[in-house]
């Protein structure tokens, strides 16, 4: 458990107050996922063929279904979520006398996700669009037997400039995915 106890000090280190990703904004935010997007997009045919040999699907040409329909999912859903993340907000809640009360949306703090085997990088988009637009911080448990493409988007993370400590990704057993 001890790469998991690291990547979850990295992730709180990350998320503490004061920290280069708490500082940012929901549209600093929504750029650095924009471009992630754009370079998984980039990176769209090794992907595809690193998903088929990781997961077993076939790639799918010919608009029939496989990885490359997968990562076109995955390129569209990252630019959705991005652009919830400039708009958090919060509401005014209207109430009776001389008060003003209203919320305030803040990210919670980090966030585990374990991803399956079956859609490996779709999962993963599902899941980190929404972490990433709020403003959380990651550690996710990628499954034993598909890890290489997670990996992959992990370096892809990191070419994009997200601060360090945002989205960790580890692979293992089922021990791994117990202990986050």
């Amino acid at each position: 458990h001890e790469d998991v106890d690291k990547a979850v000090t990295a992730a709180k280190a990350a998320f503490a107050v004061g920290s280069h990703w708490r500082t940012l904004n929901g549209s600093d935010r929504r750029d650095l996922m924009l471009k992630l997007a754009n370079l998984v997009e980039r990176d769209r045919a090794f992907l595809e063929v690193l998903e088929a040999m990781d997961n077993g699907k076939p790639i799918g040409t010919d608009g029939r279904y496989g990885t490359s329909v997968d990562l076109h999912l995955v390129i569209q859903y990252l630019r959705y979520a991005a652009g919830h993340a400039d708009k958090v907000l919060g509401s005014q809640i209207p109430v009776d006398g001389h008060i003003f009360a209203y919320t305030r949306k803040e990210p919670v703090g980090v966030c585990g996700a374990i991803i399956p085997w079956n859609f490996p990088l779709l999962m993963f988009a599902w899941k980190v669009g929404p972490i990433l637009a709020t403003g959380c911080t990651v550690v996710f448990k990628t499954s034993e037997k598909t890890p290489l493409s997670a990996l992959h988007i992990g370096k892809l993370i990191k070419e994009a400039g997200f601060p360090p400590g945002v989205v960790n990704i580890l692979s293992g057993y089922g021990s791994a995915g117990e202990a986050l």
